[in-house]
């Protein structure tokens, strides 16, 4: 055995493991997507999805790995949360757990390719008790989720490719779980000049119809040198 060998070989090995905070929105609601474990140890408690890190891939494919055999979705928004190690976290090994969170558009989910694992969505606010440290996960990326939605246009990939200003509204509440001035919130999200306003108007909601919106691609390239502060008045 070589040295090189030798020095490897003389240190434990762990686990690896992806945990995936899978965040949507449908019906007003910020929704989080977990299961009931199908194993020991806590088998039958309700679980984010998760799996272990394979030899011939890395964390971001392993994460994309999980998340398509979930969904069926590809190229979906996903960001690295934060490693979780702390010893005795999971009872039966040592498992170091690198968390993403993932924001998932409810009009492109479909539950067939989930039924196997039983996945459900649950309302942030009705969210069971999670297994281990998956409460703190969650958490975690809630709070980011909501940092990031006041500095960078994130929160418009939750969203079908064409809404209404009250739909974006109620977005933005269920991201700060809170309510927002709505004349407050009209004039700020016109003014920042990020929608395109279109001739079509949803009359599914109501009798006169609200006019249809779409997010400008362009905004992004323009808020690399302008910024990007969306910070509303709440109620």
């Amino acid at each position: 055995m070589t040295l090189e060998k030798q020095y490897y070989s003389e240190h434990p090995k762990f686990h690896v493991a992806l945990d995936s905070i899978i965040f949507g929105f449908d019906e007003g609601e910020l929704k989080l997507l977990i299961h009931k474990r199908r194993f020991e140890p806590a088998k039958g408690q309700w679980s984010l999805f998760g799996g272990f890190l394979k030899a011939d891939e890395s964390l971001e494919d392993a994460s994309n790995r999980i998340l398509r055999e979930l969904t069926g979705l590809d190229k979906i928004y996903m960001e690295e949360l934060q490693t979780y190690g702390a010893i005795g976290r999971d009872p039966a090994e040592r498992v170091i757990s690198v968390a993403y969170f993932a924001l998932i558009p409810a009009h492109k989910y479909s539950a067939t390719f989930s039924q196997q694992y039983g996945a459900t969505w649950v309302g942030i606010k009705e969210m069971p008790p999670l297994i281990m440290d998956h409460d703190v996960m969650v958490e975690k990326a809630l709070i980011r989720l909501q940092k990031m939605a006041s500095s960078q246009p994130i929160g418009f990939k939750l969203l079908p490719r064409e809404f209404t200003i009250p739909k974006l509204q109620s977005l933005y509440e269920a991201i700060y779980q809170s309510k927002l001035d709505k004349r407050n919130f009209r004039k700020k999200i016109i003014s920042m000049d990020v929608l395109i306003k279109l001739e079509e108007k949803d009359k599914i909601h109501s009798r006169t119809g609200a006019f249809l919106y779409r997010f400008d691609k362009r905004t992004d390239e323009k808020l690399v040198e302008g910024g990007y502060n969306f910070t509303i008045s709440r109620v």
